[in-house]
């Protein structure tokens, strides 16, 4: 069976580059993440940040000669082929004569080809040690290295020849950002979000995820924007192991599900708690659903631990004792039901049943008249020379304005009520995509027929509607990705599939467009100087390509009308210091169609009535 192992590698205190404040938090992250939620081995997972511990007798301080040690001896005596690896870097990055290099701990911006680690060098080696590998490189840019602008291009080229899936954080011409704020760099924490929501099972759902995602991180943090780069040579290959623990149970290929259970549970406890075990499983399931587990448990409970020569005298003593008496009580027992039982038959036909005296004149034969009703025949005992027929009791009949009430069914905020109730008992939210996902696949298990089934259904219709719900509201607070995966998750045999499709569709563009306006904005911010009208008006004119109603144009639109109000300011503040020219001609770079375009108006027909100061 292949293994999974990872190499995080965060680095912040550099020696010759500006310190990074979330490099280390990014690996380290990242490492947690596939050991805790993926099911990664502690022991196949390894750390080297400016604080990992050792391992063993080996330090993991990030230089470069640790690094190429460590990958020496993982390929020389731990890795087989087709093995999984993640390989994780973030820390800085150069290209250096059309090379990239990741940067070291160590590493000396004169002295990049000794003291860097090349890129070419590394990938090759792990294509040779025939790895199933997926490289992420949050490769920060130094800004003292600005002339370096193509650090990446290397990269992208190398995993096309190599066709090793690789995921850079941004373009080569771009920077990766990190906030203090967030606690990650932007393109490590959409690389988290996405694997946590599960929108990362594939490279091709990942790649869309980042691809939206971390643009808007940017935006929200306000940063210059970045777009990452995916190298996917299989669109549809698996970045995650398909179970959590197929890695941890050794040497049970043989066994059967019942022995599998018996090496799980503690022996003393089978008997007296197997009733208990198979409560909590049809409470697990919540909606109906009482798998495979209920009959492993129900069979395991007659099972005995392993017998000892004490453990069988005792048992023999027990059988013994009890043989006499066990008859008895089963004789007793099954008296007592009896007993019962003929008492409730005796009472049932009391209340059920009526008596009605007829005289025996009134028992004669009808003659055979067509009209003569034909009664059923009943039963007939004798009493004082009368004869007593049992007539069974039969309920009044409805009056002619009496109308048998239908039977009500259960309105939509019922049903809703229900179906939240369900998702309780299941410790599932109401508010997650990926809760309502899960209870939709449970429910989905019980089968036609089976009680609970009815329930179940309507149940994934309202879990189906609520997903959908929730995607909406993302996509209204502009957080397309999360609104394109939360609808994602609404499968072809629902009715609102079709609708979840043209959302995807239409957020997909809106998305698109979000990105491209939020790139003019940065531009705009990037034009102005403080204290220099001109560049805000250059400014205003920028972000005036964003288009009314486009997503983004609210935010366009009120960086126009602040803009517009800090030139008004300028001018004020000229015109005060008795710059009467300088003030006219800064008000009237306010553009027409501005909050502060009338003020400015305004404030220029005064200054020219003003009369000039002696």
């Amino acid at each position: 069976m292949a293994n999974n192992w990872a190499i995080a590698i965060g680095v912040n205190q550099y020696q010759f580059f500006q310190p990074l404040g979330c490099a280390q938090a990014d690996a380290e992250a990242l490492k947690d993440f596939l050991v805790v939620e993926a099911g990664f081995l502690q022991q196949q997972c390894l750390l080297m940040t400016d604080t990992s511990p050792p391992l063993g007798d080996r330090s993991t301080y990030p230089t470069k000669e640790n690094i190429l040690l460590l990958l020496e001896d993982l390929a020389a005596a731990c890795w087989q082929p087709q093995d999984r690896l993640w390989f994780f870097f973030s820390g800085y990055g150069i290209n250096h004569n059309g090379q990239d290099y990741l940067m070291p701990i160590e590493a000396n911006p004169a002295h990049i080809e000794e003291t860097g680690i090349e890129l070419r060098a590394l990938m090759q080696n792990l294509q040779l040690a025939r790895l199933d590998t997926l490289i992420l490189l949050d490769i920060n840019r130094a800004y003292a290295s600005q002339a370096n602008t193509l650090i990446g291009q290397e990269a992208i080229e190398l995993a096309q020849e190599l066709q090793i899936p690789t995921i850079i954080s941004c373009q080569p011409e771009q920077f990766s950002h990190e906030s203090t704020e967030l606690g990650h760099g932007f393109f490590t924490a959409a690389v988290l979000e996405a694997l946590r929501s599960g929108n990362g099972k594939t490279l091709d759902d990942l790649e869309r995820y980042l691809s939206l995602r971390t643009p808007e991180l940017c935006q929200h943090y306000w940063r210059p924007t970045q777009n990452p780069v995916t190298i996917i040579p299989s669109r549809q290959q698996g970045i995650l192991p398909t179970s959590q623990t197929n890695h941890r149970i050794k040497n049970t290929t043989s066994l059967s599900s019942k022995e599998i259970l018996a090496a799980a549970l503690p022996t003393p406890s089978l008997h007296s708690n197997s009733h208990q075990l198979t409560a909590n499983t049809t409470t697990w399931n919540g909606v109906g659903e009482v798998g495979g587990m209920e009959e492993e448990i129900s069979n395991y409970s007659s099972l005995s631990p392993p017998a000892t020569t004490n453990y069988s005298q005792a048992k023999q003593t027990a059988t013994a004792s009890t043989s006499i008496w066990k008859p008895l009580l089963w004789w007793g027992v099954s008296t007592m039901m009896v007993i019962g039982l003929l008492a409730v038959v005796f009472l049932r036909n009391q209340a059920g049943f009526r008596t009605v005296e007829i005289s025996p004149a009134a028992t004669k034969t009808a003659t055979d008249d067509s009209d003569t009703e034909i009664l059923p025949v009943l039963p007939e005992v004798a009493r004082n020379n009368k004869i007593v027929k049992i007539l069974p009791t039969v309920p009044p009949p409805l009056q002619n304005n009496q109308i048998k009430p239908p039977t009500v069914p259960l309105s939509e905020s019922a049903k809703r009520q229900q179906a939240l109730s369900d998702l309780a008992k299941m410790s599932l939210q109401p508010n997650q995509a990926s809760h309502l996902s899960l209870a939709i696949a449970k429910a989905k298990k019980i089968k036609p027929g089976t009680q609970g089934y009815e329930q179940a259904q309507t149940n994934i219709k309202i879990w189906s509607g609520m997903i959908l719900d929730l995607a909406k509201n993302r996509a209204k607070q502009r957080k397309y990705a999360t609104a394109v995966a939360a609808a994602e998750l609404i499968n072809q045999d629902q009715p609102n599939y079709p609708q979840a499709q043209a959302a995807i569709q239409q957020w997909r563009q809106q998305a698109k467009q979000y990105v491209a306006n939020t790139t003019l904005l940065d531009a705009a911010n990037g034009l102005i100087q403080p204290g220099q009208a001109s560049t805000y008006n250059r400014a205003i004119e920028v972000a005036k390509k964003v288009s009314p109603g486009e997503p983004g144009s609210d935010q366009a639109r009120k960086s126009i009308n602040k803009w517009s109000e800090i030139i008004l300011q300028l001018a004020m503040r000229r015109a005060s210091r008795g710059e009467t020219k300088a003030a006219i001609a800064t008000a009237s770079l306010v553009p027409e169609g501005t909050s502060a375009y009338n003020k400015a108006q305004q404030a220029i027909e005064k200054w020219q009535n003003r009369k000039p100061q002696k």
